[in-house]
């Protein structure tokens, strides 16, 4: 078993006590197990029915929250069933698919509902932090504002969040990433410290989701470390290199988790190549039920597989006591 050099300290040092206490658990078991994990809180009866079992991690998306989506009529029960999630004693996993606060192209083919890729905005996020004065920045500001009252509906209901904003940012598929490390580091240390500083969200564990050493926003404002891997159809290999990248990337002082995935890494092959990721968060659709990313048999291998921790085998967490 690996020596763990890994820390519980959480980045903010005003973390609360659900927080704190969700990150212990995490550094305890890191090395130890993986946590299953499943994007979209709809696809939670289908596992347990297929499986016998519901996962621990459950990913949640802001998407619908954003405020470019909200003029256009979205709507979204995620914060609620989120809370439902936490009640049940699982943990929650927050990602946000940002649409571009202003300038969406929304012709067909880039319709404002896919704002989020950079291919359906002319949002540029370099002009906008070099020019806090501009519409633009103001923008920005105001859909982080926005983001945090249902941040902050999560403190109240004492729900500990992995918090994984401006995701797969160096792929530059997303406008928040399209302009190069630079931007993508200043955005996030500024929802940072808007969110820490000034909204007090001390329910939020910080997980950065890029592997490449110039896109680290730094180890200041960072408790944990992801990728999304999608490997082909079928293919449960432990995804080595890319735990190997995550790890010299932190210098192996970091918690490391695979923020999503497609076909789910083998935990027999994990453990006999030394791959420890935290937790696994296979994402919707064709991934988890197309039959072909991950088999019914395999699902349910994993499912009861001696190295996977389900939800029934979470601890009775302080603030379920009731």
């Amino acid at each position: 078993m690996m020596e763990s050099r890994i820390s519980n300290a959480l980045v903010n040092e005003a973390a609360t006590s659900e927080a704190s206490e969700l990150m212990t658990y995490l550094a305890e078991h890191y090395g130890k197990k993986m946590l299953s994990g499943q994007q979209d809180y709809g696809n939670l009866n289908w596992i347990n029915e297929i499986t016998g079992r519901k996962p621990a991690v459950i990913g949640f998306d802001l998407m619908e929250y954003s405020p470019s989506r909200k003029a256009r009529g979205a709507i979204s029960q995620e914060i609620r069933d989120a809370i439902a999630w936490h009640r049940q004693g699982g943990m929650v996993t927050l990602c946000w698919h940002w649409n571009a606060p202003a300038h969406l192209i929304d012709e067909p083919g880039k319709e404002w509902w896919r704002g989020f890729y950079t291919d359906a905005t002319t949002y540029d996020l370099a002009s906008a932090l070099a020019h806090p004065e501009s519409e633009e920045y103001t923008l920005l500001i105001r859909d982080i504002d926005a983001i945090a009252v249902h941040l902050l509906e999560l403190k109240d209901a004492g729900v500990p969040v992995l918090f994984r904003p401006l995701h797969e940012a160096e792929g530059g598929w997303f406008w928040w990433g399209a302009k190069g490390p630079e931007p993508a580091k200043q955005l996030y240390r500024l929802l940072y410290d808007q969110l820490v500083n000034k909204y007090e969200l001390g329910n939020l564990i910080w997980v950065w989701n890029s592997e490449k050493p110039e896109w680290y926003p730094g180890d200041d404002v960072v408790d944990i470390v992801s990728v999304d891997v999608y490997p082909e159809a079928g293919d449960h290999s432990p995804l080595a290199k890319r735990y190997e990248n995550l790890r010299s990337l932190v210098n192996d002082s970091k918690i490391i988790a695979l923020a999503e995935n497609g076909s789910i890494p083998d935990p027999k092959q994990m453990k006999e190549q030394g791959v420890h990721w935290s937790w696994f968060c296979t994402w919707t659709g064709g991934f988890l039920r197309d039959g072909n990313h991950n088999a019914v048999s395999y699902l349910k291998e994993v499912y009861h597989s001696e190295y996977v921790i389900t939800l029934d085998q979470l601890p009775k967490w302080s603030w379920s006591k009731s």
